[in-house]
């Protein structure tokens, strides 16, 4: 329902590296890796806006979404998110 489906939304994943860029995925790319992949990771730079889009529009199309921060050093800001995107 308030999904964008006009739209093509893109979310960034975790850099591999402190100094890399984020790299960038489209939704539709994401779902054509779900049945080989489950867990995806994305940079703290998404906005909570397009993460709870992405929950949407998976939980939608009838898959269980699970999302947590995980902190990978001591600073507030050093965490990155693991989503986990699952068949019913």
């Amino acid at each position: 329902m308030g999904s964008k489906e006009n739209t093509v939304m893109k979310l960034k994943l975790a850099r591999t590296t402190l100094k890399a860029k984020p790299k960038s995925i489209e939704l539709s790319k994401i779902e054509e890796m779900l049945p080989e992949k489950s867990i995806f990771y994305f940079d703290k730079d998404n906005s909570h806006k397009d993460l709870k889009a992405l929950i949407e529009h998976f939980e939608e199309r009838g898959y269980n979404v699970y999302m947590r921060e995980v902190k990978y050093g001591l600073n507030e800001d050093e965490y990155i998110y693991e989503v986990h995107i699952v068949q019913q």
